[in-house]
């Protein structure tokens, strides 16, 4: 069975920081800033959230489908998904534009500066999703706004079970649109940062949230997740990474995992276990798209 991966195809251009940001940004200064990093290494990556989700996806064996667009200069990205084995069929060009790019500077704390063009992703919310007999599940990661609004709406007329993941989307929403969201989605899954924000504009707790939908994660980095069901919690703990190289794609490859484990009909927890797995092997390699299972 098929998942369907609603989100951004980017190239990310990714760059290392030797220093600490916190040394070099003076709070006091903000309302005048203007700064410089210099960064001895970049590399260009494979990146986004439907493309790195989805290679997570295949290397545990799932069948990815990721909805998303290219811009003209799309064609390598293209070509790099059937090399995988990925599905293209639900990939769009989108002509007199630039697939999306991620520009990201990781310092010595793994703390991370992201500037991104969007591109063609704002134009991802012309494809529409439909049932189809292979398809068992989806996910809305983030996305153009439209495409997020119009793709969660399409799963559930369709009767497709979705997971609502907005991450660095969510903030484009108010709490009557991501009530909505919560609505239609049959889980829910955010970082604490986006928890946080996401209670704060629907007014629910997490317990409350998670009445709502089949369950609830919160991910809190080095410390596991919390998994929410029935208004209860559970603390699934961390997985110790062999080495912190770089975090870039860990959150994808721990969404894919999870899409792996709902496919296969486990608890949630179970899932979020797996994801904690697969996460640490991935902040143990460079690159969103470079390490293996």
């Amino acid at each position: 069975m098929a998942a369907v991966i609603c989100g951004s195809l980017a190239f990310d251009t990714i760059m290392n920081f030797e220093g600490r940001f916190s040394q070099q940004i003076l709070p006091e200064q903000l309302h005048i800033l203007n700064v410089s990093f210099l960064v001895p290494s970049l590399r260009r990556d494979f990146g986004g959230c439907a493309g790195n989700i989805a290679y997570s996806l295949k290397l545990l064996g799932g069948t990815p489908l990721p909805m998303a667009t290219v811009g003209s200069d799309g064609a390598g990205y293209v070509a790099r998904l059937k090399e995988l084995g990925i599905s293209t069929e639900f990939v769009r060009e989108v002509a007199d534009s630039y697939t999306a790019q991620a520009m990201i500077m990781t310092d010595l704390d793994n703390n991370q500066i992201t500037a991104f063009h969007p591109g063609a992703m704002m134009q991802a919310h012309v494809t529409k999703i439909a049932a189809r007999p292979d398809i068992k599940l989806g996910i809305i990661s983030p996305d153009g706004r439209d495409a997020m609004l119009e793709h969660a709406a399409q799963f559930a007329a369709a009767g497709i079970p979705f997971v609502f993941d907005p991450g660095q989307g969510l903030p484009m929403f108010d709490g009557k649109e991501l009530a909505n969201f919560i609505a239609q989605s049959s889980w829910v899954t955010v970082n604490d940062y986006e928890g946080k924000m996401l209670s704060e504009r629907t007014g629910w707790s997490s317990a409350e949230i998670s009445r709502k939908v089949k369950g609830l994660v919160v991910t809190l980095g080095g410390e596991g997740c919390e998994v929410w069901t029935h208004g209860e919690k559970a603390v699934v703990p961390p997985v110790k990474a062999a080495a912190v190289v770089d975090p870039t794609g860990c959150g994808d490859a721990w969404r894919g995992a999870l899409l792996h484990g709902l496919e296969q009909g486990w608890e949630l927890a179970r899932c979020a276990e797996l994801g904690n797995k697969v996460g640490a092997l991935k902040i143990a390699s460079r690159g969103p798209q470079n390490y293996t299972l």
